[in-house]
């Protein structure tokens, strides 16, 4: 007798939407992306679609949680990989984000951030994509608020979000003009804040 497989398992057919959809609405935006067009990259018929998902914003919604499980991945690599020995090793962690959004903004893979974007195509506060962007958002701030907390610093929140906004800023500029030093810039303005926020 065949093991039973639950409707919760992965399916290849939906990785490969999953994919197709995440190359084509990073590179396209949301609304510009046809369904025939996604189900033709994909190799999938429009059933399996459907089957999978439900709705086009069901299937966006799941393109984010992919996008936000593999940055968070990204990002936990990174602050596990500065030594404990370290000297003033929680501002290494830190550095380390900005590090990771500098080699982010140099990829030929950036073409802005796909978060935004949704929350930009989708702005209804009940619309699906908007609020999976909104949700990995604010678990990018949860993170920045732990990191901050780490160090010697009267305000960690307040330091937290200031570097948000460095964070935000940088992938705004190198979308729009091109500029990917604009990681580099905000790492060297994270070290400003840091060193002013932790005397």
């Amino acid at each position: 007798m065949a093991p039973s497989v639950s409707p919760d398992a992965p399916s290849g057919k939906r990785e490969a939407l999953i994919d197709a959809a995440l190359d084509l609405f990073n590179r396209e935006g949301y609304r510009a992306v046809v369904i025939d067009t996604l189900l033709q990259e994909a190799g999938v018929a429009k059933m399996t679609l459907y089957k999978h998902f439900g709705s086009k914003e069901e299937l966006i919604r799941a393109v984010l949680e992919r996008r936000a499980e593999t940055i968070a991945a990204e990002i936990t690599a990174r602050l596990e990989a500065v030594p404990a020995d370290v000297p003033n090793r929680p501002r290494e962690r830190l550095l380390a984000v900005f590090a990771w959004l500098e080699d982010w903004l140099r990829s030929p893979a950036f073409h802005g951030c796909i978060f935004v974007k949704a929350a930009g195509e989708y702005p209804h506060p009940d619309d699906l994509p908007r609020r999976a962007a909104e949700a990995f958002k604010a678990t990018c701030r949860v993170l920045l608020e732990h990191l901050c907390g780490d160090l010697a610093c009267p305000r960690p929140a307040l330091l937290a979000r200031q570097l948000e906004l460095l964070i935000e800023g940088a992938a705004s500029v190198a979308y729009l003009r091109h500029e990917p030093e604009a990681g580099a810039w905000a790492r060297q303005a994270a070290m400003v804040l840091i060193e002013a926020a932790c005397p």
